[in-house]
């Protein structure tokens, strides 16, 4: 199995995602694409830098968005 770059595919459709009631179910697409990738990192190859810096980001994007996914809901229970 070559996932290649799809979990980039994943990571962007969680980044445009305007239903705020079904973006907890994109980020953990886009994570288990990344998973998935880190996983062929340690099966054939390292992956490039660029590609390791990317994932590093996206990771780091996707907790931002969660956390922010995690407000709305909040402040969704509070009014």
């Amino acid at each position: 199995m070559n996932t290649g770059h799809d979990w980039q595919k994943l990571y962007y459709v969680a980044l445009l995602e305007t239903d705020w009631t079904t973006i907890e179910e994109r980020i953990q697409a886009a994570e288990n694409g990344i998973r998935a990738r880190l996983l062929e990192f340690s099966l054939n190859h390292g992956g490039t830098p660029e590609e390791n810096q990317t994932i590093t980001d996206a990771l780091h994007a996707l907790t931002v968005l969660r956390n922010e996914v995690a407000a709305w809901q909040e402040s969704k229970r509070a009014s």
